[in-house]
C-alpha cells in the first residue's frame, strides 16, 4: 500500500515523519511551512485519490487543522464510503493544536475524549477508515509514536535513540522547560533550521533521509548525556558522517571539499529539483539561495541550461545565466539586477510549491503567440474573403 505522509515544516512535523518513516515504507512526504498552503495540497491529494483505483494510507500530522483542513476530512470521508470496500482508502489525521478542536466543532464533528485521558479527542467522520486524533498534552511527533498502530499494526517499540528524539521534540514543542530534555530540544531546534534547506533541499529525495538522519544522530548524542554546546561542536562531524553514506560510489564525489560543495555537484544532476520551461529554462522551487548560486552555476557548466531561475515561497525569483539573459527574464517579473544574475517577484506575491512556480512564471516569461483569429479584424478579413 503506497503511503503519503503531509505534515508541517517545523521540528515537530520532521519529528513526525521521521518516526513514520521509521515504521512504515512512506511513498512522499509533503512538507507544508503555512497553515494557507494545506487547503491547494489537501485538494490535490483528494482529487489524486479518487483517481486511484488502488487503495493508499495518508497521514496528516501537526497541520492545525484550519476550515479547508476539516472540509477536506469531511469529503475524503465521503468520497471514500462511496468506494467498494476492498478499495477504500485510509486516513490517520494527528494533530495537538486547540484551534483544531474548534475548527472540527465548527463543522459539527464533536471530540469524544479519551476515558483514561480526556486531553485526547477522538471525532467521528462517519468513516472508519478516516482517523482524526486530537492530543493538547502530546506534540505530533510523540503522537506518532505512541498511535503508530493506526498506520502501522505491526511496529515494535523502536529503539533509546528513537525515545530520546521524541521527548525532546515533545518537551520543546509544548514549552515544558520544567523537563530535563528541553533544552535537548533546544539544540535539535537550532540544529534543524540549520541545515533543514541549506544543504539538500526539499523536493529532493535525499530529503527526508539527510533530515531524520541529523535528529536522530544528534538524538543519540543526547541520549549519550551531551550537552547542547557539546552536540554543536559535533554537528559537523554529525553532517559529515551522512554527506559520506549519501556519497557513496558518487563517482564525481571530492571528498576534499566542503559538505555544501560535494552536495551541490549531486543536486545539478537531479531531475526532481528543476523543471524545464518551454525556452529551456530550468526552474526550481524553495531553494536556498547559497545553494542555488553553486547548484545553477554547475548546471550551465555541464550544458543542462543557459538560464535557471529560482522561485521562493514569498514570492521572489533569482535568475542566473551564462548568456547574459538573466536580466531580461527578471525585467518580466518587476525586477532589475545584472545581465547574468538578477531578481524580480510574481504577480501573486507568493507560490505554495513547484507546480504553482511554474504555473506563474511560465505565462509570463514565454507568454503565448496571440490569436490571429482574436483580433477584431479577423472578422473583417473574414467578411473581405
Amino acid at each position: 500500500m503506497n503511503v503519503t505522509q503531509l505534515t508541517h515544516h517545523d521540528l515537530d512535523g520532521y519529528g513526525a515523519s521521521t518516526v513514520v518513516g521509521l515504521f512504515r515504507d512512506v511513498r512522499r512526504v509533503v512538507h507544508i511551512p503555512r497553515y494557507a498552503d494545506v487547503g491547494p495540497v489537501v485538494e490535490t491529494e483528494l482529487k489524486r485519490l479518487e483517481r486511484t483505483k488502488a487503495p493508499e494510507l495518508l497521514i496528516l500530522t501537526d497541520l492545525g487543522l484550519e476550515e479547508v483542513a476539516v472540509t477536506f476530512i469531511r469529503r475524503f470521508a465521503q468520497m471514500n464510503l462511496k468506494r467498494e470496500a476492498e478499495r477504500r482508502h485510509r486516513l490517520v489525521v494527528l494533530d495537538h493544536h486547540a484551534s483544531s478542536i474548534d475548527q472540527l466543532r465548527a463543522q459539527k464533528l464533536e471530540p469524544r475524549p479519551d476515558p483514561e485521558r480526556p486531553a485526547l479527542n477522538r471525532f467521528d467522520a462517519g468513516d472508519p477508515n478516516t482517523v482524526v486524533l486530537i492530543d493538547a498534552e502530546r506534540c505530533a511527533t510523540r503522537m506518532a509514536y505512541e498511535q503508530r498502530a493506526l498506520y502501522a499494526p505491526e511496529a515494535g517499540a523502536g529503539d533509546a535513540d528513537l525515545a530520546a528524539l521524541v521527548a525532546a521534540v515533545d518537551a520543546l514543542d509544548l514549552w515544558r522547560k520544567d523537563r530535563p530534555e528541553f533544552l535537548g530540544g533546544l539544540a535539535l531546534d537550532e540544529a534543524f533550521w540549520d541545515n533543514v534547506s541549506t544543504l539538500i533541499p526539499v523536493g529532493h529525495p535525499w530529503h527526508d533521509r539527510f533530515v531524520s538522519g541529523l535528529l536522530l544522530a544528534l538524538a543519540a548524542l543526547l541520549r549519550e548525556g551531551l550537552d547542547p554546546a557539546r552536540i554543536e561542536a559535533r554537528l559537523g562531524a554529525v553532517r559529515l558522517a551522512l554527506v559520506d553514506d549519501l556519497m557513496a560510489g558518487d563517482p564525481d564525489d571530492d571528498a576534499r571539499l566542503t559538505t555544501r560543495m560535494r552536495v551541490a555537484r549531486a543536486l545539478a544532476r537531479s531531475e526532481e529539483l528543476f523543471r524545464p520551461l518551454s525556452d529551456g529554462t530550468l526552474l526550481s522551487f524553495g531553494l536556498d539561495s547559497g545553494a542555488f548560486q553553486r547548484i545553477s552555476d554547475l548546471i550551465m557548466e555541464a550544458g543542462r541550461a543557459k538560464r535557471v531561475v529560482n522561485v521562493q515561497r514569498v514570492g521572489t525569483l533569482s535568475f542566473r545565466s551564462n548568456n547574459e539573459t538573466a536580466l531580461e527574464g527578471a525585467r518580466k517579473f518587476r525586477g532589475g539586477g545584472h545581465r547574468d544574475a538578477a531578481g524580480g517577484r510574481l504577480q501573486s506575491g507568493a507560490a505554495f510549491s513547484l507546480a504553482d512556480a511554474i504555473a506563474q512564471v511560465e505565462p509570463v516569461l514565454n507568454p503565448p503567440a496571440p490569436d490571429p483569429d482574436a483580433s477584431p479584424f479577423a472578422a473583417l478579413r473574414a467578411l473581405k474573403g
